[in-house]
């Protein structure tokens, strides 16, 4: 049987409930600051987030507003989203899901590469990675951000360059991922998916069949992990010996 090489981990939503406690209440603070009147509630911010990448949300909302955003201003959002966030981050207001901290230590002991794939830009996920405990800190041998690629989940480009970076046998890798596009761009890439869905993104409802498997999401000894679909998990959580299981799933 093929060992398993490296896990591919996406980071908002799926690492971390980072999008509705950290980045959206960002970029409120950032249009205050950028003196727009713009506020994304929940359900606006909800909808949003079928578009990855925080700079293309802007563009749409502005759009959608009948406003041109400037280049200058919408790097003045950026920076100033990016501290607020960085605020957020660092107060503990954004949290791993349930088996996140758990997985990563076993790969680690394992020897599993870890690679981060992203429609977020590079210094947001480094803030995150920041305010991870000590046991956590180079965990990832590297990461794919915004910043890597001119083309976005969903398209395959992201996963395209961490199998180059990283030199994973495309068969030997799983990718962690809770969204449509993440999805989308896993199965491009040749790359086989598990899948912890957002409640925001309801477009899985439709096509989460095409995952490799789904999960509620990875598992603590006092928080089992439901299988949504794929092969069953007798240990009731999501460990190195289930990402070894799901090399054998036949890829989509």
């Amino acid at each position: 049987m093929t060992r398993l090489q490296a896990v591919f981990w996406d980071v908002d939503g799926t690492l971390a409930d980072t999008e509705l406690n950290g980045h959206r209440p960002a970029f409120n603070r950032a249009f205050q600051d950028c003196g727009l009147s713009w506020h994304w509630d929940e359900q606006t911010y909800c909808e949003l987030l079928s578009i990855p990448g925080g700079k293309q949300r802007v563009l749409s909302y502005a759009k959608r507003q009948e406003m041109v955003v400037d280049p200058a201003l919408l790097e003045r959002i950026r920076q100033s989203k990016q501290q607020h966030y960085l605020n957020f981050v660092s107060s503990g207001a954004v949290s791993l899901r349930p088996g996140v901290k758990r997985l990563l230590m076993e790969l680690a002991r394992a020897d599993v590469q870890q690679w981060i794939v992203t429609s977020s830009g590079e210094s947001s996920v480094k803030s995150l990675l920041q305010s991870f405990q000590a046991d956590l800190q180079g965990i990832f041998r590297g990461m794919v951000t915004s910043d890597a690629v001119n083309r976005h989940k969903p398209f395959p480009d992201p996963y395209t360059l961490a199998l180059h970076r990283s030199g994973a046998d495309p068969e030997a890798v799983v990718v962690c991922e809770d969204s449509m596009p993440g999805l989308q761009s896993a199965l491009a890439a040749g790359l086989r998916c598990l899948l912890t869905p957002s409640p925001w993104d309801r477009e899985l409802e439709h096509c989460r069949h095409q995952a490799h498997a789904v999960v509620d999401h990875l598992g603590e000894a006092d928080q089992p992990t439901v299988i949504l679909a794929g092969p069953p998990c007798a240990q009731r959580r999501i460990t190195l010996e289930y990402l070894q299981l799901l090399l054998s799933v036949p890829l989509r």
